[in-house]
């Protein structure tokens, strides 16, 4: 028998041993095969040192289907698209809170609702890795104004905010948009009196604020059954799991995906690259415009 062979029988051997219901540790030739896993699915980079946070977060996975090894767990992802879609979602970072850098929100009622209100037609705003919807439902309560007498504009136009995440779980929590009273604590008055409705254990989102926003799963690396140009794209604070070319692809498809003259804000750590770096202009820290076409 090879030394390899040897290894793995001990490995076996260590594993048949363990008791019910506790996981060997993940192996370095694991951590690489689920590494290009994410790659492939999310363009997600794992670096070795990532190690304890992947075997921490997908033991349970393991312990659902009653494997003690992680080379099985991957056997099992390679041969079943669901449970490789869940894994990729488990190793997902989904944090988020509202008006989160609160220097983007304080730009878009300044500067871009102004130009949205005397806007004819449509106004399509995409908040792309939503998390769990604070985010778009900040975005949401900045259209509203801070009292209901602020949302008369919204009566005529047609507003539409789209949320998406790779994470179903997530999505569910922006259709329901029911959050912690903690969590809500964040939100600043009046917003929260005239758009958030006290319920069991926290608040509500408005019906107001709920009806302005559709939440779907999507993986920004899949193609996008999006019709319609963007005025706004949020997309913060997730490209830093990317490596450079897939930031660079990402950051292309979102320019494409604006109208001229449309905004694209990006995380208080990220920046353009690429291609897209030159067809956007700075108009503040991490905010960027698409010029309008010239005649």
């Amino acid at each position: 028998m090879s030394p390899a062979g040897g290894a793995t029988a001990a490995s076996a051997g260590a594993a048949n041993a363990m008791a019910p219901g506790q996981v060997a540790e993940l192996t370095p030739r694991d951590f690489q095969a689920i590494a290009a896993i994410m790659y492939e699915d999310a363009r997600i980079s794992l670096s070795e040192a990532k190690t304890t946070l992947v075997q921490s977060r997908l033991a349970r996975r393991l312990r659902k289907f009653g494997l003690a090894r992680f080379c099985d767990y991957v056997d099992l992802v390679h041969s079943d698209a669901e449970e490789r879609h869940a894994m990729v979602v488990a190793l997902t970072t989904n944090h988020t809170h509202f008006f989160r850098e609160p220097h983007h929100f304080d730009h878009f009622r300044e500067t871009v609702i102004p130009i949205l209100q005397r806007k004819q037609g449509p106004i399509r705003i995409w908040s792309a890795g939503c998390s769990s919807g604070e985010e778009v439902y900040t975005i949401a309560m900045c259209l509203l104004g801070p009292n209901r007498s602020n949302a008369s504009w919204l009566r005529n136009a047609d507003v539409r905010l789209l949320a998406t995440d790779i994470a179903p779980h997530v999505v569910e929590s922006v259709q329901r948009g029911v959050y912690a009273e903690n969590v809500a604590a964040g939100v600043p008055e009046p917003y929260r009196s005239s758009w958030m409705k006290p319920t069991q254990g926290g608040f509500i989102m408005a019906d107001e604020a709920r009806q302005l926003v559709t939440a779907k799963v999507l993986n920004l690396f899949e193609p996008w059954p999006l019709k319609a140009a963007y005025d706004i794209i949020f997309c913060r604070n997730v490209m830093i799991y990317f490596g450079d070319p897939a930031k660079e692809e990402l950051e292309h498809r979102f320019v494409e995906q604006l109208a001229p003259g449309a905004f694209l804000y990006i995380g208080h750590s990220e920046r353009l690259i690429g291609p897209a770096a030159t067809k956007m202009r700075s108009c503040g820290h991490t905010i960027y415009q698409k010029p309008e076409s010239r005649a």
